[in-house]
């Protein structure tokens, strides 16, 4: 079990999107702006993460891509508005990597660590020991394991997901649950 007092600026946190910062259409993808709706007390717990962690990146899968039911360019304007929301709430997002790939095998696509690869090359300060990924899927924990990133199961969809888990290092009720505990550290 990780120790959050250990929690600084030399940390990274990874945020899974659908789910965590925003609400997951079920079986669907949020296909626009209008569509996109955060999570209750996202943005205030974005407010207190950004004073915690040095780097703040969103690792996503968007199938949506893949599938041609959304542009590269009109998946880059939801972010882009999702950023500027959580920026005048206070919070920071570094940086967003997404996967459009339809194969589950490829290696960018979570549970594959990928991306977290990408950030890496990104933010070569990003020490995968002293990172946490918060994710509300198996997959995202998954994903975690696979870089060697402490893994926070956000129970926001999933939440008859057994804990304790072999792929689960914390579990939270949701990202501000999160903040809270780490301000409470």
């Amino acid at each position: 079990m990780i120790d959050l007092k250990q929690i600084d600026k030399s940390w990274t946190l990874f945020l899974d999107r659908d789910g965590v910062i925003n609400y997951e259409k079920k079986d669907e993808y949020v296909l626009h702006w209008d569509e996109f709706i955060f999570m209750p007390g996202v943005k205030d717990a974005l407010k207190i993460l950004n004073e915690l962690f040095g780097v703040i990146v969103i690792v996503t899968n968007q199938k949506c891509i893949g599938k041609k039911l959304l542009t590269p360019e009109d998946l880059q304007l939801i972010h882009q508005n999702m950023v500027n929301e959580i920026t005048v709430a206070g919070g920071r997002i570094d940086q967003i990597y997404f996967c459009p790939d339809l194969e589950d095998d490829s290696p960018n696509r979570k549970p594959n660590h990928g991306m977290a690869l990408q950030a890496k090359k990104g933010f070569p300060q990003i020490d995968f020991s002293k990172s946490m990924m918060v994710g509300n899927k198996l997959s995202d924990m998954q994903f975690a394991r696979n870089a060697g990133i402490t893994s926070v199961f956000a129970a926001t969809t999933n939440p008859d997901t057994a804990f304790p888990h072999p792929l689960i290092d914390l579990r939270v009720n949701d990202l501000f649950d999160f903040a809270t505990a780490l301000t409470k550290a």
